[in-house]
């Protein structure tokens, strides 16, 4: 087994480059499927979910090859109708864009209920309802979703709720679709934009992606081509947090500054001081961090995969009260009694935790319940004095590449060991 161990109460300091996005990666990878041709993916984040995915598009039937670690050639002209197996999609909750990618291309999918981390529901029903109105007939049969249509109509398509994978995977199912598809209440995350603009580039007609109302206009075909993946807003915020956590100085290179907008508001209000650049920010704290309260909400709400690294930067603001309150999944805060390990003071009611701050965390042995939570134990034990081991390692390499080199480099004293 894996694990990762750390000496906290060092002070961060120095560069880091940003990946591409992660959460981008795993909608336009299927995307890709949509094409009767060759796609060239480039900035693909090195982690876990990417060649899941990857074994996933195999199975179906494409080849994939990769140029170097970073660019994905993805050639679908061989690809056919196969059902995606509970065995193939249990790793990654992103497998459900399968659903969108066959449907549109097919006109039938057949994909098993996703898997990916446990920390909540995953209702598909506006994904569904999405389907069933552009003419699909929707059910599930022994943990498999299954939908036909003898073609796809370009209709209106209200969300009941805000969100990403439902606007994600009715844009996918509507790009050959007949006439205008309107989805309102879209949500508005940016690797939904990239989605968007990747499709364009093949030649999709997708307008007002990143707004709250998307307009698809039908196409009879899609071409190949070559597209690079936006930077990951979750990995920079988190080496910013983990910049506030140690009183350090990073500069957190290769991103959007504008996706880290939410963030950068907290951390400032905490009294962190940060500079932006065209293609970086510079995150500057000292000793006097303060605590804060903060709701996760869609984009460009601060984002609820940011939510743990947040409540282990506010379990070391001593002396203060901090609430987080959670809007997007029902069970986020498991990972809080592996906190409390490390010395976190953290009370957890429904979807609201209330963090007191404490003058000093200490290492222990923890494990890691999901990708973000992994991340959160990462942050926390950069702040505690003695040794923390994280176990579970394989959560925290779905997302993040080369973590413990990464934090090694702004002068951590971390490393991965194996027992």
């Amino acid at each position: 087994m894996e694990y990762i161990v750390l000496k906290g109460q060092n002070r961060l300091a120095g560069e880091v480059n940003i990946n591409g996005a992660k959460n981008a990666a795993v909608a336009i990878i299927p995307a890709a499927l949509l094409v009767n041709d060759i796609c060239v993916i480039d900035n693909l984040p090195n982690v876990e979910d990417i060649y899941c995915l990857i074994d996933m598009l195999t199975r179906l039937g494409a080849k994939c090859e990769f140029r170097d670690r970073h660019c994905l050639v993805i050639d679908s002209r061989g690809l056919t109708f196969q059902p995606a197996t509970y065995e193939s999609v249990m790793k990654i909750r992103a497998s459900y864009y399968l659903l969108g990618m066959m449907l549109g291309r097919f006109k039938k999918a057949e994909v098993a209920l996703p898997g990916g981390c446990n920390f909540g529901t995953r209702p598909i029903d506006q994904h569904i309802k999405g389907f069933e109105a552009l003419g699909a007939k929707v059910t599930i049969e022994h943990g498999m979703v299954k939908a036909v249509a003898d073609e796809l109509v370009g209709t209106n398509i209200y969300m009941d709720v805000v969100s990403v994978g439902a606007t994600i995977n009715i844009m996918l199912a509507a790009v050959y679709a007949k006439g205008v598809t309107v989805i309102e209440n879209a949500a508005k995350e940016p690797h939904i934009v990239d989605t968007a603009n990747f499709l364009n580039k093949l030649g999709a007609k997708i307008k007002g992606a990143g707004t709250d109302v998307i307009k698809v206009t039908g196409v009879e075909k899609l071409s190949g081509g070559e597209y690079t993946i936006i930077p990951d807003q979750i990995e920079a915020g988190t080496y910013m947090i983990a910049a506030a956590v140690t009183h350090g100085d990073v500069i957190v290179k290769n991103i959007i500054p504008k996706h880290m907008d939410s963030l950068s508001a907290k951390l400032q209000e905490m009294n962190c001081q940060i500079e932006e650049g065209d293609d970086y920010i510079r995150v500057t704290a000292g000793h006097n961090l303060v605590g804060v309260n903060l709701k996760t909400m869609s984009y460009p709400g601060f984002p609820t995969d940011l939510q743990p690294q947040m409540s282990a930067l506010l379990s070391t603001c001593n002396g203060d009260t901090s609430v987080i309150t959670e809007t997007v999944w029902d069970n986020r805060f498991q990972y809080v009694n592996e906190l409390k390990r490390l010395g976190c003071n953290i009370t957890v009611e429904g979807r609201v935790a209330v963090i007191e701050g404490a003058s000093c965390l200490t290492g222990a042995e923890v494990k890691a319940t999901d990708l973000r939570a992994g991340a959160a134990l990462i942050i926390a034990g950069l702040a505690s004095s003695g040794e923390t081991k994280i176990s579970n390692v394989k959560y925290i390499d779905r997302g993040y590449e080369d973590v413990e080199n990464k934090l090694k480099s702004l002068g951590a004293n971390i490393r991965r060991i194996e027992e």
